[in-house]
């Protein structure tokens, strides 16, 4: 159990912190990345060490090439490998601001931290994966996407957010196709209305639209409940499907009349 590593991206607060807690209490080594949040990140590690399991905390900003190398590096010369990544860190706009005036800086520092970086991380880490494999390392090696209902909701308010979540979509079909060859499995997790630091802002806007049967299950979705899916796909719960999208948001993404 102790031999098996997850990197878990953006893991010192909300959904990534609770993934990478979930991991840790069942017996994986987590590397906590995380861009500016140390204290919480060496938080979180202390807290998963506190439970019997192993952690570390490393900075770097995904969108960055030289930090993702850095991140992979550290994650590899920790425990000789990484087999579980959870491409979570993500960022909403910093400011919300309409369609038609959508500036090019806000949209290229969303898709660049949103998309780009998990892109390109998968594939560094998906090069690793196979040549592990192929030197014997056990284990059925997994990438995960966190993506969001936002990759086919309009929000003409955050649409660059809105765009980085569609083109993570087609990244997880694409990484599955490629890569089934080799043993890797890779999924989509898409959370909905889930309660976070990114929507502490509109926390009024969604308590109504959810009171007002948003979503068949009326309440708000908890970091905890995103955890609980990757904890399952991490414990290989679904070793016959790759390229899976599965929704962890109360329902919303049924059509409803």
């Amino acid at each position: 159990m102790s031999e098996r590593v997850a990197l878990v991206t953006g893991a010192a607060r909300g959904i990534g912190r609770a993934i990478a807690l979930a991991l840790g209490a069942r017996g994986w080594s987590v590397v906590i990345n995380y861009r500016g949040s140390r204290d919480a990140a060496e938080t979180a590690a202390a807290e998963i060490g506190a439970s019997g399991g192993e952690a570390i905390s490393v900075q770097a900003d995904v969108s960055q090439a030289a930090d993702r190398d850095r991140l992979v590096e550290a994650a590899i010369a920790w425990r000789g490998g990484i087999d579980l990544l959870v491409n979570n860190a993500g960022v909403a706009p910093r400011r919300r601001a309409d369609l038609l005036e959508t500036s090019e800086e806000s949209y290229d520092e969303v898709m660049a931290i949103n998309l780009k970086g998990p892109f390109f991380l998968s594939q560094r880490i998906a090069r690793e994966m196979i040549r592990a494999r192929e030197a014997g390392r056990p284990g059925a090696p997994k990438i995960v996407n966190i993506g969001s209902i936002s990759a086919y909701t309009s929000s003409i308010s955050r649409s660059e957010y809105c765009l980085a979540k569609a083109g993570m979509g087609m990244m997880t079909q694409l990484f599955a196709d490629r890569l089934a060859q080799h043993g890797i499995n890779v999924y989509e997790v898409r959370p909905g209305i889930i309660a976070t630091d990114m929507t502490e802002g509109v926390t009024e806007k969604y308590d109504r639209l959810i009171a007002d049967g948003l979503t068949p299950i009326r309440r708000w979705g908890q970091p905890e409940d995103v955890a609980r899916i990757i904890a399952a796909l991490a414990d290989d719960a679904l070793p016959f499907s790759t390229g899976e999208v599965i929704n962890v948001d109360g329902g919303f993404h049924m059509r409803r009349l």
